[in-house]
């Protein structure tokens, strides 16, 4: 007589087996393949500016160039890299939205001017990139994130020396933080931001970073 078909009957796991034995997350990947992943906030950083506060500031600079500036037409706006290229081009985006006249737009690398060579690690010279229009004789505004020592500035002057001689230079930065160690002051400031030298205040980008914010790091809890 043929046995009739007996289900097995399932096995229960001891509860550690079970959770070994179960799928584990997946961990999830960039958050767009299109650009980078955001940059991750350290676990002290206190956020000063965030991306409509960078839009605001410079459109606001955008304005101040045009109260300033008589005639566009003289004007050759400089990015200093890295961030400081896209604040430029940003800058250069706002003006033409408002006047409706396209400035030209380059980047001014620094890097084999700077007088701390010994004492910064080594970073990657960009090719500076000087419109066609040349520097001679114009309104260069040069651009950068913060102005912090003026070191980086003068190092700019000095580059800039190098392609002609201007008629007048300007500076635009996204945040001034204090702290000079050089007679050099911005002609347009997006934001006073008072600092300890114990701080690190963070500039961070959508090109570069995958946002836009600016966070203070570092020095005593307030």
């Amino acid at each position: 007589m043929a046995c009739p078909d007996v289900e097995p009957q399932a096995q229960s796991l001891d509860p550690v087996f079970a959770a070994a034995a179960a799928p584990s997350p997946v961990s999830p990947g960039p958050a767009s393949p299109d650009g980078p992943p955001p940059d991750p906030s350290p676990p002290d950083a206190r956020v000063v500016l965030t991306d409509a506060d960078i839009a605001r500031a410079l459109r606001r600079i955008a304005h101040e160039v045009l109260e300033r500036t008589k005639s566009l037409d003289t004007v050759v706006v400089l990015g200093i890299p890295t961030r400081g290229s896209s604040l430029a081009r940003r800058l250069v985006a706002v003006i033409e939205e408002v006047e409706g006249v396209s400035v030209p737009v380059g980047v001014l690398d620094v890097t084999m001017y700077r007088d701390d060579l010994r004492h910064q690690p080594t970073r990657h010279v960009e090719p500076s990139q000087i419109p066609a229009t040349g520097v001679e004789d114009k309104t260069v505004i040069l651009v950068d994130d913060v102005l912090y020592s003026g070191r980086t500035v003068r190092a700019a002057l000095d580059a800039l020396a190098d392609y002609g001689r201007p008629r007048a230079v300007q500076l635009a930065v996204l945040v001034d933080r204090g702290h000079r160690q050089l007679p050099i002051r911005a002609d347009y400031v997006g934001k006073n931001l008072p600092t300890s030298t114990a701080e690190k205040v963070q500039v961070r980008l959508t090109e570069h970073d995958g946002l836009d914010v600016v966070r203070i790091t570092g020095g005593l809890p307030r």
